[in-house]
């Protein structure tokens, strides 16, 4: 039985190898948007969490950091065009698999969305709302990331990061869930790993600096946010 009682942060995904097969590597990022669809929750997030505060400002900007292939950016885009409102959104990663799938994923879909090779840190620019889809996992010094992400916000801006929430209801669900609709990619391999190394809700507050809050979400989610002017 796998072990899902404490957090396994020494697990590595095949993703992050970089010798890895990069034909499965860009089926992977391709396949992405199936399972975010599915699971992530972001359009439940972007209606009660971002669409208010994109509405206040004329022209809002949006930060996705660790956007991988940019399926959460684009969908963000796709919302608020759908809503009126004006909004410029920008993906960031530093693979540059997933920059590349993520240009020619929008130039398909006729999306404006930037996307750079870069973090977050290396940015001078500031944005409305910034967010991550799966990355907190990922992150070995947590509270130098939050700062990092904090920093890129205006001064009346949102920052929402959203990850997998660790529990044997996830993992059970995820394997079965991802067998069908994703073979031959890392997906399924990975994401078991993934939810090994996620927090639980109590881990993830203890881990945050002070001013973070953590509100879990269905299916398996959990929500770090703040309120850039609570800085």
């Amino acid at each position: 039985m796998v072990e899902l009682d404490r957090r396994d942060s020494a697990l590595r995904e095949r993703m992050d190898d970089p010798d890895c097969d990069p034909a499965r590597l860009r089926r992977t990022y391709r396949r992405f948007d199936i399972v975010n669809r599915l699971v992530a929750g972001w359009r439940h997030t972007y209606i009660e969490r971002l669409r208010p505060r994109l509405a206040a400002s004329s022209n809002a900007r949006l930060l996705d950091v660790g956007c991988g292939a940019g399926d959460v950016t684009r969908a963000i885009e796709r919302w608020a065009r759908r809503d009126g409102l004006s909004l410029e959104v920008t993906g960031v990663d530093p693979d540059p698999v997933a920059i590349k799938s993520a240009e020619d994923t929008a130039g398909r879909h006729r999306s404006h969305a930037r996307f750079l090779r870069t973090r977050a840190a290396d940015l001078d620019e500031q944005f409305d709302v910034v967010i991550s889809n799966h990355v907190l996992h990922h992150i070995a010094d947590l509270p130098g990331f939050l700062d990092e992400t904090l920093g890129c916000c205006a001064r009346d801006g949102l920052v929402v990061h959203s990850d997998i929430e660790r529990s044997r209801f996830a993992y059970l669900g995820f394997s079965a869930l991802a067998a069908p609709l994703t073979p031959g990619t890392f997906i399924r391999e990975d994401g078991l790993l993934s939810i090994r190394r996620s927090y639980t809700a109590p881990e993830l507050r203890a881990a945050s600096p002070e001013g973070w809050l953590v509100d879990s979400q269905a299916p398996s989610r959990l929500l770090l946010h703040r309120e850039a002017h609570s800085a």
